[in-house]
This record gives C-alpha cells, sequence and structure tokens, in this order.
C-alpha cells in the first residue's frame, strides 16, 4: 500500500514539477529530448447516430478498422508500443472489445491496454495517461484513442440511491446534460437567440469545411464491410438563422436548447500515437505536435457546462501562456448556451475558436470528442503554420477540462 501510495505522488509531483518549470511562450516551444510528443493523428469520419454511416458499427469494430488504418498508413510495427489506453463512455465491457480489437488488428497479445471514462473528455483524458507514462519512464511508445458509438450505446440514465438524491448537488450532477445546459442559460442569461447565432456560426463553419475538402487532412480513410469511409455525414448544408429560430426545445418545454443549437449525436473514433522526443528522433519518426500540459476541475454539478471556463485559465496559468498566446482554441460546443458562456467569460476571439465548426455541427461522440479536437486542433495549425492549439470541454456530473499543445508539422 505504501509504495502504491509513493509511486503514485512520485507521478503527480513529476507532472506538477514539469508544470512549474514552464514559463511562457518561449519554454512552451523549446525542444528537449524529453518532451512527450504526438507522431501521428488522425480520426475517423464522423456518423450521425442511428441514421449515419457508422450506425450498425460497434466499438470494437470501428477500434479494430482504425487500428488496422493506422498500421498500414504508419509502418509502425504493432509489436513496439508499449502501452494502449482507449478513452470511451458507455459500451459495455469497454476493455474486453478494446483489447480484442487490438489483438485481431494484430497488435500484440503482450501489449497492454487500459480504457478510461471522464465521459465528454474521456479521448483527452486517454492523451494525458499515456503522456503521463512517458514522463514517468514506465513507457517510451504508446496509443492514446477516443471512441464511442451513440448509435448502439447511448447514454444510460444513472440512478443512485435515495440517500445519495437527499444531497442537492449529488442529484444535480446526475441530471440529463440538457438540463444543464437550461440551468446555465438561465442563471447566466444567454438568451435563446444568441444560442441559435452562436450555432449558425458552427454550422456554416463546418459546411463549409467538408464543401471545400479541409477535413481530407484529418480524417483516415477506413474500411468497414466492404465501404470506405471517409467523408463526415453529420454536417447539415443551408441551415440559417430562420430555420433554427423554428426548432423547439428539446429538454423543457419553456427552455432554449434545440437540436439544432445543441451538441449533435454521433459516432466515431480518432487516436493519437505518442512517444519520447528522443525515440522519435532514434526512429525517425514524424513528429506533428507536442503535449505540453493539463488541467481538470470541478464546478458546481446543475452548472456543468461553464468548466472550460475555469479549466482553461488554470491550464494557462500552469503553462505561464496568456490567451493572446493561443493560435486556435478548440473548445467543445455541447450547447451554444455554455459555449457562448464561456467563449464570452473568456474574451476569445470567435475567429480563432472551432475554426472549422464543432460539436454543434459535427457532433459529439462522447469519447471520441476529446481526441478529436487534439487531431482537428493540430490539423488547423498546420494550415495556420502556426504554433500553440488550447482544448477543452465541459465534463458531464460537473467537471471541465483543458490542455495544450504545440504544432510541429507547419508548412
Amino acid at each position: 500500500m505504501l509504495s502504491r501510495l509513493t509511486a503514485r505522488c512520485s507521478l503527480r509531483s513529476l507532472a506538477r514539477g514539469y508544470a512549474t518549470q514552464l514559463k511562457g511562450h518561449a519554454d512552451i516551444l523549446a525542444k528537449s529530448p524529453d518532451d512527450v510528443v504526438i507522431t501521428f493523428a488522425k480520426r475517423t469520419a464522423l456518423g450521425r447516430a442511428k441514421k449515419g454511416q457508422l450506425k450498425d458499427i460497434p466499438v470494437d469494430e470501428l477500434l479494430h478498422a482504425l487500428f488496422k488504418a493506422t498500421f498500414e498508413r504508419t509502418k509502425l510495427n504493432p509489436a513496439l508500443l508499449e502501452d494502449i489506453c482507449v478513452g470511451t463512455c458507455h459500451p459495455p465491457s469497454p476493455l474486453y472489445v478494446s483489447r480484442a480489437a487490438a489483438i485481431a488488428s494484430g497488435i500484440p497479445a503482450e501489449v497492454p491496454i487500459s480504457t478510461v471514462n471522464r465521459l465528454c473528455s474521456s479521448g483527452l483524458q486517454s492523451i494525458v495517461h499515456i503522456s503521463n507514462a512517458i514522463r514517468a519512464g514506465q513507457i517510451e511508445l504508446g496509443m492514446a484513442v477516443g471512441v464511442e458509438s451513440m448509435s448502439l450505446n447511448p447514454r444510460p440514465t444513472p440512478e443512485v440511491v435515495p440517500t445519495i438524491s437527499e444531497n442537492g448537488q449529488a442529484r444535480d450532477c446526475v441530471q440529463p446534460m440538457g438540463w444543464t445546459s437550461e440551468m446555465v442559460a438561465r442563471a447566466y442569461n444567454v438568451s435563446r437567440q444568441k444560442q441559435d447565432e452562436y450555432a449558425l456560426i458552427s454550422h456554416t463553419r463546418a459546411s463549409k469545411a467538408v464543401s471545400e475538402g479541409t477535413f481530407a487532412d484529418e480524417i483516415l480513410p477506413v474500411e468497414l464491410r466492404g465501404a470506405v469511409v471517409s467523408v463526415d455525414d453529420t454536417v447539415r448544408p443551408g441551415v440559417t438563422l430562420e430555420s433554427l429560430a423554428k426548432l423547439k426545445p428539446v429538454f423543457l418545454e419553456d427552455g432554449a436548447s434545440t437540436a439544432g443549437n445543441s451538441s449533435g449525436v454521433g459516432d466515431g473514433a480518432a487516436l493519437c500515437i505518442l512517444t519520447s522526443r528522443a525515440r522519435a528522433e532514434k526512429e525517425d519518426w514524424d513528429v506533428v505536435g507536442k503535449y505540453v500540459a493539463s488541467a481538470f476541475v470541478g464546478v458546481e454539478p446543475r452548472y456543468m457546462g461553464i468548466s472550460p471556463a475555469a479549466a482553461i485559465p488554470k491550464v494557462l496559468a500552469q503553462t505561464g501562456l496568456s490567451k493572446e498566446d493561443i493560435d486556435v482554441w478548440e473548445i467543445n460546443e455541447a450547447f451554444a448556451s455554455q459555449f457562448a458562456y464561456c467563449v464570452e467569460q473568456l474574451q476569445i476571439p470567435i475567429e480563432k475558436v472551432n475554426p472549422n465548426g464543432g460539436s454543434i455541427a459535427l457532433t459529439h461522440p462522447l469519447g471520441m470528442t476529446g481526441t478529436r479536437q487534439v487531431v482537428t486542433g493540430l490539423a488547423e495549425l498546420r494550415r495556420r503554420s502556426a504554433p500553440l492549439l488550447c482544448t477543452s470541454m465541459c465534463i458531464g456530473s460537473g467537471m471541465g477540462g483543458a490542455a495544450i499543445f504545440v504544432n510541429e508539422a507547419r508548412h
């Protein structure tokens, strides 16, 4: 027990020690052999839940296809992997199916795997898990994955015993996320019109990105049941402010959150391969990004969606960065209510936030999103030849996460 506690404390101290060494923009961009770097970052195309191209594809089949496509593209020997972490929320027995998919794709049985569930940030948590293991010297090469089939594994209704639900905060933390959206809108006076205006930005940007083939940079085509899936089918072209205004509230009769200004429900997977810079240079692997730091916070459960406004300042403080240092922001659009609040509270220029649309237009496969936002953000930084990404999301039950990444594959 004591040795376990000592190891846990050592890892925590190592992470905090690294954060306290960072002193701002120049330090973040400096290169060191000990850096945790990303050598590959891709995602599958997204599918609309219940109706789209991935509606019949279970998590194991989706993972299997993504693993196989990754090894074909990178030519990486899967036996070199030392650990895999899969972020996912709702499939039953997720570790069993993830392990089976890995083995079937050619990853040797000697390579271990774990799964992690931090709801909407599960994919980001998988990246943090593998990065911390590399920093601690436990492994040199790992894979972080985010995956969800909301078609086949929709959000279950959480239940707590009566003695727990007597506590107001405990009761709030198991409420539907749409209810928390309405609580944010009411508490912070986010009008229906403002929510629709922010939603329109997402729909318009995503529609433009799809029509111009922008997402081809980040999508890894996968073969599923004889068909190649390579283009998102979730984005709805032609959305207008007028069409959004006609939609009825879906969570509360007198509410403002609709199907048009809330994140879509979808399916998909994304992954990052991570290693130390020293190992990447030794093996002559391309480096596309660097993981810098992350922060997770808790907030009042009924106002779950405001948490990026708490998590982002925390990770900026850890790294010595200012908001002005960040070139691209990927902030999850769980609901337009909370997204609008966070962007305005943080006073971030909307031109830098989700420049190709976010989850309102693209959908939000829970376990995938945290990884997808890193893949999407790094791809956008490459197009801009810009260095810094901050990604963030609210997390069900009243938490939030944020992380900083550096682009190292500029045009």
